[in-house]
């Protein structure tokens, strides 16, 4: 049983000579009688690119109480002067009034739009479903484009993350859930490579990771970074995106030189990185003896990989991410990945290896060409194996 909550929202704003009232937003809002949300809505406004989507850090512009009759009203904005980006926000009992919920975005309870002087919205949602059941009438351009993203989102979301579970207790599923999060990240990039509008470009980005943790997907980050800074350079946002997107803060790109560095090898000798490498491909694979990903690929694909193409130019080149130099040694014997070339400075997390690469997450790869170039990164299982055969098969 529900009951339906009229929203009515007029913003007032002000002429050269006086001021006129209009209706900007009206809507309704589903509640179920069970449901604990507090009968208010929020506005809130990002002021930088960091607070896009971002919970607890929007500015609350405006709120809004729900009346015995179900209507409320945002009675002003006169401080918007041009289109902005807003987060329209229904909380529960407890919740900041500036939370927003990104976990799941058939639970999330906001919806971003774009408002502009003049506008007269229609928005209709269900409370416990607001992102998801949002709809939106006299769609702007950006409005559009934010519905399309939303659109994109959900569905990748129930395809790829929906009601899956993996065994992360003991590392055995960590990959497949990593691909399952990467397949849906993807079709956010996608939507965002393509939009030509700069405020749904930038909440497809901050939605790829509200927690802005882009370790896996920099590559995504510095084309965004070139994509606006040509169409907008001097929006604050923009800029604010390309200082995250810089080079020397980001992990090593595909297409970048990978460095040549020197490194203390298992043997006790310190060999100089690029003379290791192969003479058509090598795979610099970043592990650890207790990562259980990193055990299995090991044994399933790099051990397979190497006597299926060593003698024809190929070489693995294997960083451990290493305390305990007995237990390294270990893993390597017991994997049968003595074949391969091994190094670590043994300095467990704070690896200084890692730190020039500028990443923190293993399993990791790079693939680089006989020249030190990045060819492709953190492929893996099948998809590495498919990439190397095709590889190979290029010189035949």
């Amino acid at each position: 049983m529900y009951k339906l909550l009229a929203l009515s929202l007029s913003i007032v704003f002000f002429g050269i000579f006086g001021c006129t009232k209009q209706p900007a937003i009206s809507g309704k809002v589903l509640y179920s009688e069970v449901s604990s949300y507090n009968s208010k809505i929020y506005l809130i406004q990002p002021r930088t690119f960091d607070e896009i989507a971002a919970p607890f850090l929007g500015k609350v512009i405006d709120s809004a109480e729900v009346g015995d009759d179900g209507t409320f009203a945002f009675q002003q904005l006169t401080m918007l002067q041009q289109p902005t980006l807003l987060h329209l926000a229904v909380q529960e009992n407890g919740k900041r009034n500036n939370y927003l919920q990104n976990e799941d975005p058939a639970t999330a309870n906001y919806m971003p739009i774009v408002w502009q002087p003049g506008d007269q919205l229609v928005i209709s949602a269900s409370a416990e479903n607001f992102q998801q059941s949002f709809s939106l009438e006299n769609l702007s351009e950006a409005n559009t484009a934010l519905m399309e993203l939303r659109n994109i989102k959900l569905e990748a979301f129930q395809h790829h993350l929906a009601n899956k579970e993996w065994n992360v207790e003991d590392g055995s599923q960590l990959l497949e859930k990593e691909e399952a999060a990467l397949n849906y990240k993807s079709a956010l990039m996608d939507f965002a490579e393509t939009t030509n509008n700069i405020f749904a470009a930038l909440v497809a980005i901050r939605w790829v990771s509200p927690q802005q943790d882009y370790e896996r997907v920099p590559e995504f980050l510095f084309s965004q970074c070139e994509t606006w800074s040509k169409k907008d350079p001097n929006h604050p946002w923009v800029q604010q995106l390309c200082e995250k997107a810089d080079k020397s803060v980001l992990p090593v790109l595909v297409g970048d030189h990978f460095p040549d560095v020197k490194l203390p090898m298992v043997s006790g000798d310190t060999l100089a990185l690029y003379p290791q490498l192969g003479k058509k491909i090598t795979i610099i694979d970043l592990w650890a003896s207790w990562c259980v990903p990193c055990r299995k690929e090991n044994r399933e694909v790099l051990v397979p990989l190497w006597e299926q193409y060593h003698d024809q130019g190929f070489q693995i080149i294997a960083y451990g991410l290493e305390s305990n130099e007995e237990a390294w040694k270990a893993a390597i014997e017991k994997d049968g990945a003595y074949r391969w070339l091994h190094a670590s400075h043994l300095e467990g997390d704070e690896a200084s290896f890692m730190k020039t690469l500028r990443i923190q997450t293993i399993p990791a790869n790079f693939i680089l060409d006989s020249e030190g170039n990045i060819l492709a990164k953190n492929l893996h299982g099948e998809e590495l194996r498919e990439w190397i055969d095709n590889y190979m098969k290029g010189f035949k």
